[in-house]
Order: C-alpha cells, then structure tokens, then sequence
C-alpha cells in the first residue's frame, strides 16, 4: 500500500510497509526521528504524542497506536518539527525552559507537542489536554505555568500545515474507502477482514498481542460515516465521529463528563462511537448511557441496511448481532430532558477501564418513576438493561424507601464476575449505591467528590 503525507512540513510517500506498520515505529527505525518516544505503547502514556492535521485541523495523537495508512493524506508533525527551521525555539519550549518544566526529559517530548497543538488551536484548557501526558518528575505545576504563559505569543507560521494532494490507493487487498458504499463492497468481499477506525483497541492487538490482522480498511477517509446530522427527535452520528466530536454534538452533562474520564485527549481525538460500540466490550463505556437513553444503531451488509435497539446488538460476551461482511454504520440518540445520571466506577479516577459503569434514564411524573431506563457495564458479559428493577421501580414513588424495596430484582438482572479490577459482591453493591445515588442526586445533594472540599 503506498501513501503519501507531510512529515515536518516535508512531503512523504511510504510503500512497501506492513499496513500495521505504527507511525512510532517508522519515525524512530526510518527516519531518525527519535523525540518521540516509546513509553507504555499502549497510547497512555503520551510520550509517542504527535501532531496531525487533518481536513478538520490539527490534533494531539498518540503515534504508538497509530498506523500508517491512517495518515494518507495528512500532515505530521514531531517534536523535531516544533521549533522553527532556522532553529527559533517555539513559544511552548522557551517557556518550558523558562519554568524548569523538565527534569528527566523522557516524557518532555510529548507534551511539548501537545502545548504546540493547544498553542496552534487555541485551546486554554491545560488539565485536560496534558493529562494525556504523564510526568513523574518535574509534576505538572512548572508545565501548566509554561503552558498558561505561551498563550500570550503569537503561532509560529510553519506549525501551520497544508494537507497534500493524496494518491490514489489501488490496494486490493487493504483498502482506504471513500464512502461507506465503498467499505460496503470492501467488507462483502472481505468479511473477515479487520475494520480500523482509530486503532486505539486495534492498536494494541498489534503492539501487545503482535496479532496478524490480514485484510485492513482504514475508516479516516470515509467522510460520510464521519457526519453528525440532527432531527427535532434524534442526534445521528456516523460510526468514525470521534469521542471529542461525540462529546460536542450529545447534550448531556454527565455523558460528556464520562467521556471526559474515558481516555486522553490523545484517545478521545482518535477512538469513535461506532469503533466503542463494535468492539463489542462489556465494559466499553459508551453502551451503558447510550441504551439508558434508548439509541438505535444502523448496520450495513452490502446495500442492505437495517437498524435494531443497541441493547439488542450485544449477544453474549464478544458475540454481536452482526453478520459476516457487516458492519456498524451509525448509532441514532434520542433527544431527552437531560435526566442521564452515568457514573463510572474505576481504580484510577481518569483514563481507566471502567469495574463498573452505570447508566440510569429515570423519568418521574407527579412523583411517580414512568418508563425508567437502567443499563450496566461491567456487570455481565455484554453491556446490558435491568429490566428487572426497571418492572420494580414503575409506577413507584421516587423515593429512597421505595428504591430500597425494589433494589433486590438488580439481583436477578446481574450475576458479575470477580477479577482484578473488582468481585463480584463489590460490583454489585457498587451498582446498587449508583441507583441510591441517582435518587440522591434528584434531591440536589453534593455526591461528586471532585467538588467536595474540606
């Protein structure tokens, strides 16, 4: 497969490369370029982040879980890349030196690239975007001032990347589509091929389970599957809108907070909806909320569409109602009053898989629970409703005597499984206090313990 891209503002064409070739990989084994690092290669630790650009405009990735082909018409930029030709140091490094935001430097590389990328877009929000970016020696105060202070200079012009003019890919055997009618006819006749998205799970088949993937096709340039459209009844989004664009596009307070906590600013610009949902994960993070809401997901075979409730795609632990040659194309969400309540249980509080998610939709009329919407993850082998305690609690008043009465029939929804992130008995009595805590909060009291203070 022969592509082409900007690298440092230089132009690019890389054939004869594995399709599951990273770019980390490339950039420190073909080109020299070794600021970007190797740390977890996992896409946590941010020490592989670069800079691409795209038709949408620049963004922080993590080059450790990205593959070639997904940067066909793109442009790059490394660490090397960030100061300016003639060697003027960018507005982020001269402030990083300026606050000592370096010690052992290991890690320095990927968050100057990522403060460039702020820098370039303009983006203020630091916390969020560097905590992507793990430190151990310096901490981050240093780097936020350094970041904070950099705002007020102006973007050197070469960070400023034109897209080139891609090439036509003849690859018959992996495929870079256009339009999903072209991935329709890829996937028929490659039905068991492997469809990559943002390769933030793929990613890892390939750098921690070194797995030969076989026929590929690379989502980035179907543009149709990366559409948001709006009705007066749903929000629609293609299967290759990313997490951010998600985040943006879902009027729900606690489900963005929730994405916020699902991965990195590095993730969250490459992972999408669709690739989340066909995973197929029982603890993926974005079924529990999106079938508490009551989404319909849209698949496609050839020219054969058909659409199915989300809690019905999941079958059993990593079977899906999905046919050879078939694939997800976009997820429909109803628009509601904003009475999601989502709570995400994890060992660390950003950036974690989740022991237990929790998703509750809990309409009240006169006091009275009318058609409430329980769903989990991490309690069974597939994200899953509690139709149970749903039967329990309608038409019972929304109060914690009569939510105490009807809690026992979440027993016969679930039966969890211990293992290293949590027993069974934790998780069940976990996912009981997050249907208590749901109440509570309808009752306007302080349960974020990001907003308690001392």
């Amino acid at each position: 497969m022969e592509i082409t891209f900007r690298l440092n503002g230089d132009a690019v064409t890389v054939s004869d490369e594995t399709p599951t070739r990273t770019l980390l990989d490339w950039l420190r084994d073909n080109k020299g370029l070794t600021g970007t690092k190797e740390g977890c290669n996992e896409g946590d630790c941010g020490a592989c982040t670069v800079m691409v650009t795209d038709e949408s405009g620049p963004k922080a990735l993590n080059a450790c879980i990205l593959f070639l082909p997904q940067l066909h018409g793109k442009a790059v930029r490394t660490v090397e890349g960030v100061a300016a030709p003639d060697g003027t140091l960018h507005p982020v490094q001269q402030q990083m030196i300026k606050h000592h935001g370096s010690q052992c430097g290991f890690c320095t590389p990927g968050f100057i690239v990522s403060m460039a990328t702020d820098h370039l877009t303009g983006s203020t929000d630091h916390d969020t975007t560097l905590a992507g970016n793990l430190c151990r020696c310096t901490g981050y105060a240093p780097i936020i001032r350094a970041a904070k202070e950099a705002e007020r200079a102006a973007s050197p012009a070469h960070m400023k990347d034109t897209l080139p003019a891609p090439a036509v890919v003849t690859d018959t055997t992996h495929a870079l589509p256009k339009t999903s009618d072209e991935l329709a006819a890829w996937a028929l006749n490659h039905p068991e091929g492997t469809i990559v998205a943002g390769a933030t799970d793929v990613g890892l088949w390939v750098t921690k389970h070194h797995a030969e993937l076989g026929p590929m096709a690379f989502l980035h340039a179907c543009e149709d599957l990366k559409q948001i459209s709006e009705s007066d009844e749903a929000i629609t989004l293609g299967a290759a809108v990313t997490i951010s664009r998600t985040m943006a596009a879902l009027p729900y307070a606690e489900l963005r907070e929730m994405f916020r906590r699902y991965g990195s600013t590095q993730v969250r610009n490459a992972a999408t909806i669709g690739g989340n949902i066909a995973n197929g994960s029982p603890i993926g993070d974005s079924p529990p909320p999106l079938i508490a809401l009551g989404a319909t997901l849209h698949l496609r075979r050839g020219d054969v569409r058909r659409t199915l409730p989300l809690e019905d795609f999941f079958l059993e632990y990593k079977k899906q109602d999905r046919a050879p040659g078939e694939f997800v194309e976009a997820v429909s969400v109803p628009k509601r009053a904003d009475r999601l309540r989502v709570y995400k249980l994890s060992k660390r509080a950003d950036q974690d898989i989740s022991a237990v998610c929790g998703a509750l939709y809990v309409p009240v009329e006169d006091g009275i629970v009318r058609g409430a919407r329980i769903a989990f993850g991490g309690m069974a082998g597939t994200p899953k409703r509690g139709a149970h305690l749903e039967g329990a609690l309608e038409g019972e008043p929304w109060t914690l005597e009569a939510l105490d009465a009807a809690l026992p029939a979440l027993r016969e929804d679930f039966e969890p499984l211990s293992d290293m992130r949590a027993s069974a008995e934790y998780r069940m009595t976990t996912a009981e206090n997050m249907v208590r805590r749901a109440l509570m909060a309808d009752e306007g009291e302080l349960l974020s313990v990001a907003k308690v203070r001392a």
